[in-house]
Formats: structure tokens, sequence, C-alpha cells
């Protein structure tokens, strides 16, 4: 029997079951944020304490459910232009309907036309004088977004009610300085009521109080709006008269009437609840997933059936202090690059839920089929290793006179000892159990690496000011702008002239070439020539190695409970509907294609 069909079999034991417990179809206490079980779609692992405000302007909201802007946004409550799907690296319609450059020569300026039947949750029409009024307030209060989005946006215009104009920062040829990161705008910039961002201004006394205005009566356009929240749980209750029921849009109204989140102390209280049917989809690293199905024979499912059970969109990588005397050295980073056994780290960091360097050979692109086209896979095959190569690594140190000199077992770099700290933060279980393989790799070689766990805060410190040997760090996942600014992470000089720097390129690599391709690629529109600079990007890195992937990693975990819920997206099940939760980017179409199981 498939897994499927097994766990559909479950479900229907399991509803039963769930019902009689928890009494589906019954309100609890009045007051307490209690909502019928088999109207409720309950999520894990994205809200972890209580949320402060509902201001996406605010840099504190700590509201992971209701305004989430990474790599695909999450539109639950405000919505953005057009939603990301990482399956084709596209852009859909939402509150835009079409967007297009009015000169693909310069990319000087975009016209966005919106949908002409989408209006805010107060019923009045949304309007591109809405668009405009978001821009202009987040550069007002200077929101750490605002900030971001005038390096490349010098304003932005209403031309008629359903159309924007969007115009570009341009260099001293007339050219857009970054035109991706305005299309990544398009399904970023979360679309704000003019009217409402009025009354806030007129209620605070400056543009930084706008900034911390809990906005708990907040318009919005978005399918949910807040019902219920405490430090324990958050619920969002369907807005029935939501514009997106129109023909124009999703023609009807998502399924669940209410999503909910409690809010658990840690992983293992949220993976308890997932395993008893009290939690439906969940954004967890579950170790060894498959064995909920394959031994406790639960109703539950991944997005693939098989490793690695998910999509890996993002690439979490050892970082070389390229300033460090022995790290300065090629021979020596190549070396520990090459002797670090990968197999490993899949099978015990992450339990076989990535694929392998093996089957998808190591660059700077994520294993998605859009990025694994934008480069040629044969210039690249002398230059990628699969690791665990003792032997190789040893020559590679011995050719360039690398060596031991003193019999203690640790080469020697110009009479200094081979002898480093890798650095990640202190319970970051995957990645803490990565890095003790990366120093066990060293010592195969005669290279010393120490592990190195601080708390959270001082990791983050180390990084951004370069203060590290050698750092585990993550890079930008699946996004409309990759595999463009992952590459600038890796590779982009300018990033280590920062004082601090949150933005790429840790270890302070500088090479020449690499920025000068990546300053054209911003605004490169011609296939054959993005595909040789993307090659000769990678034929740099995987030369010079001021860093290595340890892994590859989905953005986000996928894993679904069909005891009450069935009908979620799959891979391959036609439905071009990627693994987001059900919550971003052109992952919300999930929740329109939802059913109840019945029991």
């Amino acid at each position: 029997m498939k897994k499927r069909t097994i766990k559909m079999v479950a479900a229907l034991a399991s509803a039963a079951m769930l019902a009689t417990s928890i009494g589906v179809g019954a309100f609890a206490s009045e007051g307490d944020g209690s909502t019928p079980r088999n109207e409720t779609l309950y999520f894990g692992g994205q809200q972890w304490g209580a949320i402060n405000d509902w201001n996406p302007m605010s840099a504190n909201s700590n509201n992971a459910m209701g305004i989430q802007q990474k790599d695909s946004t999450r539109t639950l409550i405000y919505e953005t232009l057009f939603m990301y799907n990482l399956l084709d690296n596209e852009l859909y319609p939402l509150l835009g309907t079409e967007w297009a450059w009015d000169d693909e020569a310069t990319m000087a300026s975009m016209t966005v036309k919106l949908n002409p039947d989408a209006h805010w949750s107060d019923g009045t029409a949304l309007t591109a004088a809405d668009v405009v009024a978001t821009f202009d307030y987040n550069l007002k209060c200077q929101s750490s977004y605002g900030v971001e989005m005038s390096t490349f946006i010098t304003s932005m215009e209403a031309v008629d009610d359903q159309t924007v104009k969007i115009n570009s920062v341009v260099g001293d040829d007339g050219v857009a300085v970054n035109p991706l990161m305005i299309k990544q705008m398009l399904q970023k910039m979360y679309v704000m009521q003019k009217a409402y961002l009025e009354t806030v201004e007129a209620r605070c006394e400056s543009p930084e109080d706008m900034k911390l205005d809990k906005m708990e009566d907040l318009v919005a356009s978005g399918p949910y709006m807040p019902y219920y929240d405490d430090e324990q749980k958050v619920v969002f209750i369907r807005d029935e008269n939501y514009w997106g029921q129109a023909e124009s849009m999703w023609g009807s109204l998502p399924v669940p009437k209410y999503i909910g989140h409690v809010i658990y102390k840690d992983n293992a209280a949220a993976q308890t609840a997932l395993e008893q049917g009290e939690m439906d989809v969940a954004q967890l690293f579950l170790t060894d997933v498959q064995k909920m199905w394959e031994e406790k024979e639960l109703p539950i499912t991944t997005y693939i059936d098989e490793p690695p059970y998910n999509i890996a969109g993002t690439i979490p990588t050892c970082w070389f202090n390229v300033e460090k005397p022995g790290l300065d050295r090629v021979e020596v980073r190549k070396a520990i690059a090459m002797a670090t056994d990968y197999d490993q780290i899949l099978a015990s960091a992450m339990s076989n839920q990535s694929p392998s360097f093996a089957d998808v050979p190591r660059s700077m692109m994520n294993p998605s089929d859009p990025e694994q086209a934008s480069f040629d896979h044969d210039a690249l095959k002398d230059l990628q290793w699969i690791g665990k190569d003792i032997e190789g690594a040893n020559a590679l140190l011995d050719e360039a006179g690398i060596v031991d000199t003193d019999g203690d077992g640790i080469r020697e770099v110009d009479g200094t000892k081979l002898s480093f700290k890798a650095e990640c933060p202190s319970g970051w279980t995957d990645w803490n159990a990565s890095l003790e393989i990366v120093a066990a790799a060293g010592k195969e070689i005669g290279i010393e690496i120490e592990t190195y766990f601080p708390e959270a805060s001082v990791w983050t410190d180390d990084y951004t000011t370069g203060n590290f040997d050698i750092l585990m760090n993550s890079v930008t996942g699946a996004s409309i702008t990759n595999p463009f600014y992952r590459c600038k992470q890796f590779l982009y000089g300018p990033f280590a002239d920062l004082e601090i720097n949150y933005s790429g390129n840790y270890g302070h690599y500088r090479n020449a070439e690499a920025d000068e391709i990546l300053d054209g690629l911003a605004t490169e529109t011609d296939p054959e020539a993005l595909k040789a600079a993307y090659t000769r990007l990678n034929e740099i890195y995987l030369t010079d190695v001021p860093s290595f992937g340890l892994m590859y990693r989905p953005d986000m975990f996928y894993t679904v409970n069909e005891t009450v819920w069935t009908g979620y997206p799959m891979n391959e099940d036609g439905t071009n509907i990627p693994p987001a939760d059900c919550t971003d980017g052109y992952g919300i179409a999930a929740l329109y294609q939802l059913e109840l199981v019945e029991g």
C-alpha cells in the first residue's frame, strides 16, 4: 500500500477520535479564542511568542503569522502586488494583474496594473493611491524596508486608479541600478490603505511614532483578519467579504474559516501536537520525519514521498575569514572543504532531508530546476568535490608545502599552526552537528578546528563584524532575485567594506572580476550572457573557495497531518502550488483547494 493511501486510512480513523476528544463543531467558553475544529486550520513552527503589533513598518512585530516579508511573503492579512512561486521562479497576480518595464533597454520605470475588484476590509476600493502612499510612508517613517526600497526606487506615481508607475534609481548611463530588486518589491511590499495611514499619522507625534503604532484597528485587503491573540495562541478569522472571491482572482473564499497557531514552548511540544492531530501544517524540522508514517502509521505527509521529502531552497554554508593567517591560503580552505564528510552531515544533521552533493553537484545555486538551468554544468565538473576526500586534501596541502614540521600533528604556514575556531549558535543542533563533522575532517588532514557555540547574539556580532575564523551561516533561498543575490552574498567585495555587514561575503573575500560580473548582472537580460556570467562566477567560487556549502536545506519545512483536512499540495500533483505552508507567496493557493476529511 502506498504511503498516501496508508495515511488516508489512518486519517479517517483519527478524525473520528479527534472529533470525540475535542468536540468538533462546538465552541468552547467565550473569550478564549476557541473555534470549531472543523473550521480551523492549525499551524505550528511559525509563531513562537506573543504578537507585539500589526504594523508592517514596525521593526519588532513578532508577528510571523501575520507579517512575514522574506523571499516569499505571507499574505493572509496584508497583501502584495504579486505572489512568488518557487517552483517556477515566476510572479503570479494578486492585487496587481500585470507589470511591464516602460523601456526594456533602461528599465528606468515600470507600470503595474491593479485588479479593479480589489477592495479593503472596510469595503472601500483599493487603488493606485494606496500603493503610492505605502511607498511614501515607508520612506517617510524610514522603516527598514523603506530604507531598502529607496536604494532602487526613487518614487511611485498613481497614473489612474488602477495604474501605478514605479520610477527606478538609475545610474549615469540612465539604466536602472537594480531592476531585480524592483521585481522583488512586487511580491514583498505590503500594500496599506492611504486613508488608514493618514489616520495613524494624525494620532502619532512623529514618523518614528508611526513605526511604533500597534495598528490593532488595522484595515487590510487579505482573506483573513485578526480574531484573537495572547501568549498561548493566535487566531485569524476569514473576511466573508474578501475581494479575492471575485472571478478575476480566486473565484471563492479560502476553505478554512479560521487560521490558528498555538504558541508551543519548543519543537518537541509542537511535534507532539502534530502527531496527535492538533496541528495541521507544520513548519518544523522533524528528525526522521518518515517514521511518522512508516512506523507510527500516522496520516502525516511531506511534500515529496521520498528523501529529501521537501524542496531545498537555501545552502547553509561555512565561511572562511580569508584575512586570517592560514585561511588566506586557498589550499587550506579547499582542503577543509574536500575532507568534510557531507554524507555524514546529511545523515546525522539532516536525517536525509536534503539532496546530496552527489545528486546535485556543488555550486552557488540551489537544487531547483530554474537555478540549475542557469549555468553550464560541464564547465564545473573538474572543480567540484563530493567530500570525505582525505587523501586528496592531504596531497593538496603537501604539494603546497603546508606541512607539520614539529611532529605535533598540526600543519603550519610560515611557522603559524593551522588552528581555528568554527562557530555557530548554541542550540542549533543540526548546525552544531555539522560543524563537529567539519572539525573531525580537520583532524584527519592536520588542521586543528575547535567548535565554538556561543549565544546567537554573540554569533550575530561575530559574523557582522568579521570577528571569526570559520563561521556557519545561511544564505537567501528561492527568490525572484536569485541566483543573482545569492552569488552576491558569496562573492561581492563591497559587502566586505560595510562596518556592520548583514549582507554577505562575511569572510571579506575580494575578486575584482567577480565584482565586475556582479555589477553587470542586475541589468543583464540576454539568456546566453546570463548563463556565461553565472558559469564564470561559479568557476571563481569553486576555484578560490571563500566558503563552502554544508548541505541543501528547505526555505520552509512543510509537513501536514491529514486527520482533519486533506487536499494539500504535493509534488507533481498538477497544481503547481509550492510547499510554502499554505501561507506564503503562491503557496496560499492551497487554502482554496483544502477539503475536510469525512469521518
